[in-house]
């Protein structure tokens, strides 16, 4: 049987460990649950493990928005104290306080 705990929470602002960009998590897989199409286009040598949580980010780098899906060993906490500018994000969260966004919606 297959025991995961989500290192990172909903509402948390993390960065990637590897590439330019940070984002806010709003969903959380204990596993892997994208397509193999997904998987299989990552560089064999950089393909995270699919047995970890994966992480849906409202996401930003300088250029653009985006929702990025990410393994958790490419991620890391966010420290900055900095906001991030997704536009979605109050569809999903409150103002942003104290490091995290509160959650602006009711989970069932």
């Amino acid at each position: 049987m297959l025991k995961s705990q989500a290192k990172y929470h909903l509402g948390q602002v993390v960065r990637h460990r590897k590439h330019p960009f940070r984002g806010v998590v709003f969903d959380v897989d204990a596993m892997f649950s994208n397509t193999e199409e997904w998987y299989d286009a990552i560089p064999e040598e950089s393909r995270p493990d699919k047995q970890q949580p994966f992480y849906h980010l409202l996401a930003e780098n300088e250029q653009s928005y985006y929702v990025a899906y990410v393994s958790e060993q490419n991620l890391v906490p966010d420290n900055s104290g900095e906001p991030v500018d997704h536009p979605d994000l109050p569809d999903l969260f409150g103002e942003f306080e104290d490091g995290i966004y509160p959650l602006h919606f009711q989970l069932n």
